[in-house]
């Protein structure tokens, strides 16, 4: 099969187009012929070495897809070979077929193209675990997410909206601003142009931040939160290093969580994709959330895809198309 491997640690340049074995299904697994796959930040992380692979996983590239089960493995009971699925991968989503758990496969929504279902996975399980399972997110709660015109960002916007809180994102264009409160957030601050601690200051204070910035964002988002507040880190692109005063933590009650949702069990993350199949599947069907696409790209072009994502001029996702 054809496949984008990661030839050295490096940048966007290093991603080559391979031949690889094509992948058996394991007991509890099935093979997937994808369509598309999304492109993450992780897979970034990845190739410049800064993002192992769990022991057993493939060491190819792409943590979410799209396509058709062709292959499935004893023991499992859905789905079945000729089911189109979109799922959570190990790894190896960059490529033509990939193996995963048949307990991290999801339906697609209704009416839903391939491409867009191929961007649900990885954001859906993170956000959700982060924001309602760790978060404890609840209806008329201040919610506060960076990063608001990313994967991530443009999930949770909708995902706490549809719960009923009130929203609130930061990104760093007028445009991207726009696009964050078309999805529901009440407030898009603009970090390049205004504070997003004063903002939240004059508005109550957040209850629940989730943050994947890191750097000095820690330290500000501990100001930025209401008394109880909770601040859940799932990514540190500005490094995971900062001096902060526990004293205020404890004088606020404060709560400091976070996750990585790669290094978890298979059990763990077959309980999270229950919940979504359970309680967000049925709001995708019915349209009350949707998949924000910023550009598709050949499998040939990973290179490119990587590039556009750190540039960050995307808006939503962006996805291989695997042809």
């Amino acid at each position: 099969m054809k496949a984008v491997e990661i030839t050295e640690h490096g940048t966007p340049e290093v991603l080559k187009l391979c031949e690889r074995p094509k992948p058996e299904a394991a007991h509890g697994e099935v093979v997937i012929k994808l369509a598309f796959a999304g492109v993450n930040r992780p897979d970034a992380l990845q190739r410049a070495g800064l993002y192992h692979p769990p022991k057993f996983a493939s060491d190819l590239p792409g943590l979410e897809g799209a396509g058709e089960v062709v292959q499935v493995g004893e023991g499992v009971t859905w789905p079945r070979v000729g089911d189109q699925v979109c799922a959570l991968l190990p790894g190896g989503g960059y490529a033509q077929y990939v193996a995963t758990p048949a307990v991290h496969c999801l339906p697609i929504p209704q009416d839903m193209p391939l491409d867009q279902a191929a961007c649900l996975p990885e954001n859906y399980f993170t956000v959700y675990s982060n924001i309602v399972t760790r978060g404890g997110l609840t209806a008329g709660e201040r919610f506060l997410v960076h990063g608001g015109s990313s994967g991530i960002g443009t999930t949770a916007i909708q995902m706490a909206n549809v719960l009923g809180a009130r929203v609130f994102t930061t990104a760093g264009t007028d445009e991207k601003c726009e696009v964050c409160q078309g999805l529901g957030a009440e407030r898009a601050i603009n970090y390049r142009s205004e504070d997003f601690v004063s903002v939240m200051k004059d508005v109550g204070r957040a209850n629940l931040i989730l943050d994947m910035v890191g750097g000095d964002y820690i330290s500000r988002n501990i100001k930025a939160l209401a008394d109880d507040g909770r601040l859940v880190q799932i990514a540190f692109l500005q490094g995971p290093i900062q001096e902060i005063n526990f004293a205020h933590v404890m004088m606020r009650r404060l709560t400091i969580t976070g996750s990585t949702l790669r290094p978890q069990s298979d059990e763990a993350k077959a309980q999270i994709a229950q919940k979504l199949r359970n309680e967000i599947w049925p709001l995708l069907d019915a349209g009350r959330m949707r998949v924000v696409m910023d550009s598709t790209f050949d499998l040939a072009d990973a290179a490119k895809a990587h590039a556009r994502m750190e540039s960050s001029a995307h808006i939503g996702k962006i996805v291989l198309r695997i042809g």
